[in-house]
This record gives C-alpha cells, structure tokens and sequence, in this order.
C-alpha cells in the first residue's frame, strides 16, 4: 500500500494508487537491479550475495555465533545454517561449537576466507559507480532505508 506521503508527493491522492507509488516496488525493484550487479562482482568469488553478506559480517568480527550472524543480516538460523555449510565447503570458514557453551556455534573464517577479504575489496567501488550516487547520497539514502525497515520491523512484531 501507498503511504499518504507517496500519495501525496505523486498527486494520486483519492485515486487509484498507480505501481510507481509504492515505495516497497520501489526498494524491491532496486534490490533486484542490485542483484545484477552483485552476480557478476561476486561470481569470481565464488560468493552468492547472501554469503557475501556473512563474509562482510565476519571480516567485520570473527568467530560470531550462528544466532549473531542471523541477526545481523536478518536471516534465520533455518536458512543460514545451509549457506554456512557450503561456505564451510568451500573452504571458507568453519564452524566449531562454543567450549563454554555447546548450544551454540561460532563461525570462524579460514585463512583462505581471510584472504577474500583482500580480492573482495573493490566490489563496493563498483557498486558505487554504477549506482550514480555521491558517498554523501548513499550515506543518506541508507539512513533513510535503514530507518524504514527498522520502523516496518518494530511494527511488524505487534
């Protein structure tokens, strides 16, 4: 559904709300533009966009546990657990449970995960480029989603 702002801002209001509208086709088009940018930067990689956000994570801070890394990115440990696997296959990292406490597992990167690090570092200068936008326009378009889907999660829990 279209916000009274989107109404608004669009002069649609007290008609029929029109696709462009929407700010949700709008994030979940660009999303899936992202997405074509994403394959080609990550395929030598080897790297899905879902595994290289859990990359990212744990180059960020190692040995996280699987709930810490969910949380992060926003997946649940049913859909997280098979990308870990295969990352744990491709050498990548691995996952060992926590000695002082069984019930969880931490992800520790290997050393060839350490050194993707290094071959993964001009993907956000890609991105950047090809996305048009200034460092100070996507810090605040960020802003602006991340506040969004935090504002749409707080709401989505009642």
């Amino acid at each position: 559904m279209t916000t009274s702002r989107d109404a608004a801002s669009s002069g649609t209001s007290g008609t029929a709300p029109r696709l462009d509208d929407f700010v949700c086709f709008a994030l979940y088009s660009a999303s899936h533009a992202f997405n074509k940018i994403y394959r080609p930067l990550l395929q030598p990689l080897g790297l899905t966009y879902p595994q290289y956000l859990v990359m990212i994570v744990l180059w960020e801070r190692d040995g996280q546990t699987v709930g810490a890394l969910g949380d992060r990115i926003m997946l649940e440990s049913s859909t997280l657990t098979p990308l870990l696997k295969r990352l744990e296959a491709n050498g990548l990292v691995t996952r060992l449970r926590d000695a002082s406490d069984e019930r969880q597992v931490r992800i520790h990167l290997t050393d060839r995960g350490q050194a993707l690090r290094h071959e993964a570092e001009a993907v956000p200068a890609c991105i950047a480029e090809r996305s048009g936008l200034d460092i100070a326009e996507a810090g605040r378009l960020t802003a602006a989603v991340s506040a969004l889907r935090d504002a749409l999660r707080l709401h989505g829990e009642d």
